[in-house]
Order: C-alpha cells, then sequence, then structure tokens
C-alpha cells in the first residue's frame, strides 16, 4: 500500500461550525477526519487527475451496495461511487472507493466485499496516506482479486492503463500526494533499501527518466516511462533502465556512469504506475523540491539547515526582485533548485512576451530561452547531492546546468574551482534569490572563513548610544546566515536586489542590531513580509521574514518607504498537510499594486511606512502593525493614553522580574514556584508543578517582595505573553520566575491594581503585546517592550469605578470559589480518613500508617 493524498483540500472545500462543503455534491457535511484526508482529496483525483465527470460521481448522499446476497435493504455505504453514465444504478456501478481515517489500515476486506456482491469491478482503498487499486475478476463462478498499478482516466479501458501517448499526459494539482505514496511503498517494499538518502536518490533518478521521456517522445508516439496492467514488471525495469542510459548519456557533465537505478524490479514498476499519467515538466509544483522533501527526513533537514523554501516564498521573492530579461541571477544556497527554477520560469515568461511581440518563430523563442538559461543563472551549494539534483532539474527542464556548482560559498573565494570562479565574481549579479541555512545549532568557527567578513568580528555597543562598532577581534563562532548576508551584498551590483529569506529574530532583537546597522550602512531595505511560523514546520519551528534589499544606500537625511505585511496563513498547517488559506499569494498582488503606484490601505496584507519611523533599527513589520496604532489612536477621545512606561517613571508603579531556582530546588518543600504555565485567567494556578523549601523562600522573599494586589504577566514564552494575574491573599507566599513580570502599584491615587489588571488584560492592550512581543530563537519575549504599551484608561470617572470594581467583585468571587473548592476537597479527605479508621478498628490493619 502506498501513501495517497493528505489534507490536501480544495480552497472552496472549508465550511465553518466543523463542515466541510463536498467536493462532487456541494453538500455541507461534518468535517470527519476520513472526509478532510481521504474522500475529498481523492474525489478531487478523480475529477481533474482522471477526467470522471462530476455527474458520474456520488458521494452524498451515499450510494450503498449490499453486505450479504440476501441483504435487500444494501446496508453498505459507500464512500465515493463511481457510474459507467450519468445514471445511477447498480447496473451502472463501474468503481467504489472505500476510506478510513489515517490511522487505521483496515478496509481492504470491506473493499473486496463491495466488489464481490455488486457490479462494480474495480476499487480504491485509502486512508489518506496509503491506498491500493484493485480489479475484480469474474471465472466459473470464482471472484478473485488483483492489485493493478492505477485505475484507468475517463474513457480509457483497464487494458488501456500504460498505454500513454505523450499528448496523453497532464498535469496534477498535487504531486505531493503521489511522492508521499511513492515514498511510503518504497520504505515499505524496496529491497535492499530502506534508508531515505538511498531512495531519494533513486526516485531522482527515476523522475529524470520521466521528464527526458516527456521532452523527447513526439506528441502522438506511446511514451517508454509506462506500466501496462498485465505487463511483468521486470519488463517496465528494463525499459525504464535502458532509458535512464540515455539519460546519463545526454547529460554526461550531471551524471557519471557509476549512477544507475538499482531498486528491484517490482518497485520500479509501482513508482511508474504511480506517474506515468501525470506530465512533470507541466506541473504547477516544484517537482524535485516536493519529491525530496517527501524523502529526505527532518534529521537531515534540521542537522544542516536545509530547510526547502515552499514554492509559495519562491513566487513571492520573484514578485519582490523583479527579474528582467537581461538580469545575471545566483542563489549561493541553492538547495535543490526551488529559486533558480523560479528565476528560471520569470526569465521564460519575460522571453515569451518578447517573443509574442516581436511575432518570433518557435526555434527562436526556444533557443533565447535556452541562452539565457545558460548565460544568466548561477547556483552553489556546499552538498554534493543537493547541487547534483539543481543540475539534473535545470538540464531537464531546458539547460542551466552549467551554472550550477558544488562549493561552500561562505568559504574565500580563492578556494573555489578555477570555473567557478569564472562563472561567480564579486559586484556581477543584477539579482539573488536565496533561503540561507539557518538554525542555531549551526555555527562557524574556523578562523580563515570568520576573518575576510565584517560580521565575522566582534560588535560591540557604542557606550550611551543604540549603536555598534566593529573591534578589531574575531568572533569566536558567527552563523552561516548572518555571514550569507555580507557575501551576497559583495556579489551584488550598486543597485543589485536581494529576496532573502531571514530568521525574524534577525529584524527585530537588540542582541542583532548591529546586523541590521551593517546593512543598512551599505544597502536599503524596501520591503519585509513576515510569514507565519508553520511554514517550515514541521521541520524547525523557526520564526522567519521574507526581504527585499537594494544594494546602496539613500542620500543622507533622505527617507523612503518600507513596504511591509503579515502573512497570518502560509498554506500548510503545522504537520504539513495543505491549508486552502495562504496569505502570501494576497501580499504579492498587493505589492504589485503598490509598485505600479495605488495608494494602499493599510491593513496586514500590505501597508508602507516612512523609513524615518523607524525605531531603534527594528523592521519587524507587526511592530509597526497600523491596525492596532489606529485602532488605540480612535480611543484618544474618551480615553487617556498612558504609557506604561512613563507611569513607572512616575513611581506609580514598580516593576521587577522574577529568579530561576534550578531543577534541583524542585520538590524540596511547599512554597509554589510560579512559571508562566501557572497563570491563566486572572489566577495563580491553585496547584503548581513545583514545590520550593521555606529557606529558599525566606532567601528570596525580601527582592521580590510579593505581596496581595500585585500583578504578574507572562513576559517570556509564545502563546501566554502577555497573560496576567493578580496576587492575593491566598497565594502571596510564593516564588515566581525570571519569565514572569511583576507590577505593584506604588500609587493608587494616579492608579489602583484592579484597574490596572483589567486594561492589561484589555483587547487592545493584547494586540500591542502581540506587536511588541519578539522571537528570540523558538520563543517569543516581551523584552522591555513593555514600556512601550499605551493603556486606554477611560475619562469618565464613573466607568472607572465600574471597571475597578468589577475586577475587584470578580476576583473575590473567584477566590471564594477556591475556598468552598478547598473546602470540599478536606471534607472528602476527612471521610476517607474516617473510612480507613473505621476499617482498620473492624479488622486491625494500619491502613494509614502504611
Amino acid at each position: 500500500m502506498a501513501a495517497a493524498d493528505s489534507a490536501d483540500v480544495p480552497s472552496d472545500a472549508e465550511a465553518p461550525d466543523g463542515r466541510v462543503i463536498d467536493f462532487v455534491s456541494g453538500k455541507s457535511i461534518p468535517a470527519k477526519p476520513e472526509e478532510l484526508l481521504a474522500v475529498q482529496p481523492f474525489s478531487r483525483q478523480l475529477v481533474e487527475d482522471y477526467g470522471y465527470p462530476k455527474s458520474h460521481i456520488q458521494t452524498r448522499p451515499q450510494w450503498h451496495v449490499k453486505a450479504r446476497p440476501s441483504d435487500r435493504a444494501k446496508s453498505y455505504p459507500v464512500d465515493i461511487a463511481v457510474f459507467s453514465g450519468e445514471q445511477h444504478r447498480d447496473d451502472d456501478l463501474y468503481l467504489v472507493v472505500e476510506c478510513k481515517k489515517p490511522d487505521r489500515r483496515d478496509g481492504r476486506d470491506q473493499l473486496e466485499d463491495y466488489l464481490r456482491l455488486s457490479r462494480a469491478y474495480l476499487g480504491v482503498w485509502t486512508n489518506g496516506d496509503e491506498r491500493l487499486f484493485l480489479r475484480k475478476r469474474e471465472s466459473a463462478g470464482t471472484v478473485t482479486f488483483e492489485e493493478i498499478p492505477n485505475i484507468p482516466r475517463f474513457g480509457q479501458r483497464v487494458e488501456d492503463v500504460g498505454l500513454f501517448k505523450r499528448a496523453d499526459l497532464r498535469p496534477t494539482h498535487n504531486l505531493k500526494a503521489v511522492f508521499r505514496s511513492i515514498r511510503n511503498y518504497l520504505a515499505a517494499n524496496a529491497v535492499g533499501m530502506t534508508r531515505d538518502e538511498p531512495l531519494a536518490q533513486q526516485i531522482m533518478n527515476l523522475i529524470f527518466c520521466k521528464i527526458y521521456d516527456e521532452r523527447f517522445t513526439k506528441r502522438d508516439a506511446v511514451v517508454t516511462f509506462r506500466a501496462g496492467v498485465e505487463e511483468p514488471a521486470s519488463e517496465v525495469a528494463k525499459r525504464v533502465k535502458a532509458s535512464f542510459k540515455k539519460v546519463v548519456q545526454q547529460y554526461s557533465d550531471v551524471f557519471t556512469a557509476a549512477d544507475k537505478i538499482e531498486l528491484d524490479d517490482r518497485s520500479i514498476a509501482y513508482v511508474v504506475g504511480e506517474l506515468q499519467q501525470y506530465c512533470l515538466i507541466e506541473c504547477e509544483r516544484d517537482v524535485v523540491g516536493d519529491a525530496f522533501e517527501t524523502f529526505i527526513g527532518p534529521s537531515l533537514k534540521g542537522g544542516q539547515g536545509q530547510f526547502f523554501t515552499p514554492r509559495n516564498v519562491t513566487s513571492l521573492v520573484r514578485n519582490l526582485v523583479e527579474p528582467r530579461v537581461s538580469d545575471m541571477i545566483l542563489d549561493p544556497a541553492c538547495g535543490s533548485g526551488g529559486f533558480l527554477v523560479e528565476a528560471l520560469r520569470s526569465l521564460w515568461d519575460l522571453v515569451d512576451e518578447q517573443a509574442d511581440e516581436l511575432d518570433w518563430p518557435d526555434s527562436e523563442r526556444e533557443s533565447e530561452k535556452q541562452k539565457v538559461a545558460i548565460r544568466q543563472l548561477r547556483g552553489i551549494d556546499k552538498d554534493e547531492f543537493l547541487s547534483k539534483v539543481a543540475k539534473a532539474y535545470m538540464a531537464l527542464l531546458g539547460d542551466g546546468r552549467g551554472g550550477v556548482f558544488c562549493e561552500n560559498s561562505l568559504v574565500p573565494m580563492k578556494d573555489w574551482s578555477l570555473k567557478t570562479r569564472q562563472e561567480v565574481s564579486l559586484g556581477e549579479f543584477d539579482v539573488i534569490m536565496t533561503n540561507p541555512p539557518f538554525g542555531k545549532k549551526l555555527k562557524i568557527d574556523e578562523r580563515h572563513i570568520l576573518t575576510p567578513y565584517d560580521l565575522g568580528q566582534k560588535w560591540k555597543k557604542v557606550r550611551g548610544t543604540s549603536l555598534y562598532e566593529m573591534t578589531d577581534k574575531l568572533a569566536d563562532s558567527q552563523t552561516p546566515q548572518i555571514l550569507f548576508i555580507e557575501r551576497c551584498l559583495d556579489l551584488l551590483k550598486e543597485g543589485g536586489r536581494m529576496g532573502i529569506v531571514l530568521p525574524e529574530s534577525m529584524l527585530c532583537n537588540p542582541s542583532h542590531r548591529y546586523i541590521m546597522q551593517y546593512i543598512l550602512s551599505r544597502a536599503t531595505i524596501r520591503a519585509v513580509i513576515s510569514v507565519h511560523e508553520n511554514l517550515f514546520q514541521p521541520h524547525t519551528h523557526a520564526k522567519t521574514a521574507v526581504v527585499l534589499i537594494e544594494k546602496g544606500v539613500e542620500a543622507e537625511n533622505e527617507s523612503h518607504d518600507v513596504f511591509m505585511a503579515v502573512a497570518r496563513w502560509c498554506g500548510h498547517d503545522s504537520r504539513g498537510h495543505s491549508i486552502p488559506f495562504d496569505d502570501l499569494p494576497k501580499i504579492a498582488e498587493r505589492w504589485r499594486r503598490y509598485k505600479d503606484g495605488e495608494q494602499l490601505q493599510f491593513d496586514h496584507l500590505g501597508f508602507v511606512i516612512d523609513s524615518a519611523s523607524i525605531t531603534d533599527f527594528i523592521y519587524l513589520p507587526k511592530y509597526y502593525n497600523p491596525e492596532v496604532q489606529d485602532s488605540v489612536q480612535a480611543l484618544s477621545k474618551t480615553h487617556d493614553l498612558l504609557r506604561l512606561g512613563d507611569l513607572v517613571e512616575q513611581k506609580a508603579i514598580a516593576v521587577s522580574t522574577g529568579d530561576e531556582v534550578g531543577k534541583l530546588a524542585y520538590g524540596t518543600g511547599t512554597i509554589p514556584f510560579i512559571r508562566t504555565s501557572d497563570i491563566a485567567n486572572w489566577q495563580i494556578k491553585g496547584d503548581p508543578k513545583h514545590g520550593l523549601s521555606e529557606a529558599l523562600y525566606k532567601e528570596l522573599a525580601d527582592k521580590q517582595n510579593v505581596e496581595p494586589g500585585d500583578i504578574l504577566m507572562v513576559r517570556d514564552g509564545t502563546y501566554l505573553v502577555g497573560t496576567c494575574a493578580i496576587v492575593t491573599e491566598l497565594d502571596w507566599r510564593i516564588v515566581y520566575q525570571s519569565h514572569i513580570l511583576k507590577f505593584k502599584v506604588t500609587n493608587n491615587e494616579i492608579i489602583d491594581p484592579y484597574l490596572l489588571l483589567a486594561l492589561l488584560s484589555s483587547p487592545i492592550v493584547k494586540a500591542q503585546v502581540f506587536a511588541k512581543r519578539f522571537t528570540q530563537d523558538i520563543i517569543d519575549t516581551l523584552g522591555d517592550r513593555w514600556r512601550e504599551l499605551v493603556l486606554p484608561v477611560p475619562k469618565d470617572e464613573k466607568l472607572r469605578k465600574e471597571i475597578t470594581d468589577g475586577v475587584k467583585q470578580a476576583i473575590q468571587l473567584r477566590r471564594q470559589a477556591s475556598e468552598l473548592s478547598w473546602q470540599a476537597i478536606q471534607k472528602v479527605a476527612l471521610d476517607a480518613n474516617a473510612a480507613l479508621l473505621d476499617e482498620e478498628a473492624e479488622y486491625g490493619f494500619g491502613i494509614l500508617n502504611q
């Protein structure tokens, strides 16, 4: 069995209230796992990949078949029923599909029962992760079933499967589902090969056989890359291996004589059966990128920082840098070639526009496309396998393979091969499109690599300012993404454009301020788009942004526009499953409209701020979110807008942080150690996980000075940042950790603690907290930016009193509830003790003393 489609539900499939719109019937139905992950995706494949009309398919209401020969009521519901015509009758039932939840593997027997007791003679089983295809055979009263490589397209016979002409091949909307299918099958069945890397190499070889076959087969000729229903696997494998020899000969600078297809015959036939009906070179996805992501596990990606860039991001970067037909384009961390392919498509689109305008013949059009691919694209990657994949992919798309090199982009360029030095020079490139490797565990500490870089030196803060200066001391180590910034700026021409994916922390954290200062000393930031944290999940939780940088700085005292946006959706969830929500194409469209001179309405999908408004080198879009700023200012007529930092300066509030005690102190006593997870709903949890000794409490009590009426706020974490609780007489004997802020009201005439609690918990302040919390590695922190929070204090004294009294009453009621629950628990404990004492007296057992 092999993996099928995952949660790649069509864009119009989502409905509110936990329901989904059925792809075939258009009806709203419960969004159960089997619906989202199996029924809906395969229904769509039947229509879009196999060509079956919706009128021939029934999903809702479900078609029923017999559960046994005597079952006149037809008690078995079929998830998907396909008929030979538009009339849905028992005699016309052609194919049945049985769907299960992803974690269920049962169902083949059930599918065979459906086939045995109905007129259908084809069946499909899928659970969203695996699938198989069956054909029913009837002979002399005996029914048997055989697995087949695939089901026929609409209008084909089963015998026609594998007899495709080149003109018959069609692109698919979801290649990742097909590659997942192949990956699962090979992992379970490939003989002598179980590791991901060798499997990846083999599937790459087969993909290139497939693409070669598509490019070099006449439209009316039968393709070589095919597997018939009754064709022996050995014949399929023999034909494909012969085709791969042609690939090696055609691209001898990409493949070597040692490259071979080493999968067993049955596995080769399976892969061919899955891919044969599709036209890969016309598919909308980066096929090599999809295949590679499917076959290479998180261990390789996480360890080497090889987080492969999704297509919606490469497309966004293409829109930002706007390649021109004469541009020299480079990706110095090209991986499997995603950005290079996007750049190639961009240049070819421009060639097509020019060819259409000048009415070029097809031969001249194709010749010019090949020229720009060879002349203007360069890629570098230090991983030999990845650079080979990028080389081969470029070659099979239409050349450009000679511009891909296996080198470490960060070493001194004199260490590169002569060929690379001839093709890649400093100050040569108009455009750089790249996603350099990043990760907190990746460090470069070799002195010969660090020495040439300004960002390889130690930087120190200039006393009395927020600026940094470079020292003459070499840094102990540096992360590669930081060195990549400097190397890319060196490679760009003056006025060149760079679209780069960077960790979001680089754009905002005080510890990285020197990096932003360095960039701005050599270049101008034109656009910053924050992308959703799910973008590189499930491989890494790193939060990133796409940045457009133009080499060269503005004249002194001149400001410029900075386009900013925040993507709240990125097209897939944290597990990597596709979802029908993606802000990146919308942001790209707003960027195009902005470039065309349109005045943008301020919202998260695209707004413009003046560079003079940038604070402390912070280039994080949400920090300048105009929606939040406008909401705060809209309250100015009815509210006094007080900065929290001003209240501290007025000595109305004192602010401090807690302490860390170390894990060895946990469980040494009964004094609650309050962590961020112990704060919720204005309360400190009554049962914190860790208790400290009385001695440690006495050591920290004076310093922490916790008293009833103090307010605790989570400063570091992620989702809990900004969560507040007020200390009461029940829970003031505590120790709180350093990730928590404590606000102590020292002047009740200026602000009441209960009013302060309400203000800190208000939606407008929470929105500010979200805008001001920055990502540090994988967790968020509010840092010292709590001082910037604006509290909307109602000018109406009566309203202020109502809010204050309401909060006070809520806290009192919760305190009473806590006391009542404690008393009830104690009563249960007393009753239980009494019962045990009675039992002890009756039987003479020392139960309570055991």
